[in-house]
């Protein structure tokens, strides 16, 4: 009934394969990409198998209830019909949901990268306080992340942070925070107690593995620099930095953070690739604009999603009309509310998509 659920399941199954094989175990870096992916599938093939198994119990309840001729035996087969009918409906709902959610339902991975925006020192704490932000709700959800690369300010904050997040539903719970957000507050650089406006960027990247996303050696120049900023004589004296461009597409993609070039190298291809696959959705997402569209997925980093009014202790979600005053909360991770409604948002126009 559910055939891209079905071509999950057998993508689980070629993975389960894999993480038994002797070649693949023994390159711990190709485990790591494939128990990435089987994590993210997990959920779905457990129900699709699930699934299958309620219709084989129902079609040998369904047999033995013909050709049943005590009274007694029919009454409980019937019941155990019943019930089995019950499960199917609840279970078929529950795929239903995740066929409408597409692949971000089994997308566990994705980079964040927060950039500073206008506003010159402020902006550059806003995307740190936007950082902690995110970091305090994927503790709250039990998520791992992985601080990739980060870009100091003078006073604390931070140009660009990029970070790894890892854990089931993540990429579907976090992937609609793309965009610009913008802060209204009376800043620490602001002597006469005025308030300012400043802006910071988010972007949401699927985290892709090498099977879905091959990207040949000949179409990257890899240049390896002694990195910059602080981090000691050690740091400045090693060509530990490297950058990363893909020709093709023109992506370029620079890491610093590690002292070890290949560890550089190693987190510099994984935003490589989310970076090219966001590309590509985009491009498949333009492509499909003469049917409806959900009004919060398209992830420009240009468009202005959400509001922080200090002030007034208020965060507005402009894509859905939703405000909520409890900002204090909010900058400490509470973030349910708003991604829930976003999500619930996202599917309920989605659902009209498909009946329209």
């Amino acid at each position: 009934m559910f055939p891209s659920l079905e071509i999950k399941l057998r993508r689980f199954e070629e993975l389960e394969r894999q993480l038994q094989d002797p070649v693949i175990l023994s390159t711990p870096s190709r485990v790591v990409e494939i128990q990435r992916e089987y994590g993210g599938l997990r959920k779905v093939a457990h129900s699709v198998r699930t699934f299958n198994q309620l219709l084989d119990d129902i079609a040998v309840a369904q047999e033995m209830l013909d050709s049943e001729t005590d009274p007694s035996a029919c009454q409980y087969a019937k019941a155990e019909l019943k019930q089995l009918e019950l499960q199917r409906t609840k279970l078929q709902t529950e795929l239903e949901d995740i066929v409408t959610a597409g692949d971000s339902i089994t997308r566990g991975g994705l980079i964040m990268e927060i950039r500073a925006g206008t506003g010159g020192e402020e902006a550059a704490l806003f995307a740190g306080d936007l950082y902690n932000m995110y970091t305090r709700y994927v503790e709250s959800r039990g998520w791992k992340f992985e601080l990739m690369e980060s870009y100091p300010s003078e006073m604390g904050g931070f140009k660009e942070m990029v970070f790894s997040v890892t854990g089931e539903g993540a990429f579907h719970q976090l992937q609609f925070e793309s965009g610009g957000h913008r802060v209204q507050r009376v800043p620490e650089t602001e002597a006469q107690g005025r308030v300012h406006t400043s802006a910071a960027t988010v972007a949401v990247l699927p985290e892709a593995s090498e099977v879905e996303l091959v990207i040949r050696d000949e179409d990257l120049r890899i240049d390896t620099m002694r990195a910059g900023g602080p981090g000691g004589q050690k740091v400045n004296k090693t060509e530990s930095a490297v950058r990363i461009t893909h020709l093709p597409t023109g992506v370029v993609v620079k890491c610093q953070d590690e002292k070890s070039q290949h560890k550089n190298k190693a987190k510099a291809m994984r935003v490589l690739r989310g970076r090219i696959l966001e590309a590509q959705q985009r491009q498949a997402a333009e492509e499909r604009a003469s049917q409806r569209r959900t009004l919060i997925g398209s992830g420009d980093r240009s468009e202005r999603i959400r509001t922080y009014n200090f002030p007034q202790g208020r965060c507005t979600d402009h894509r859905i009309g939703l405000t909520l005053y409890k900002l204090d909360q909010i900058m400490q991770g509470d973030l349910e509310e708003m991604i829930g409604a976003l999500v619930e948002f996202d599917r309920q126009e989605r659902l009209k998509g498909i009946n329209d």
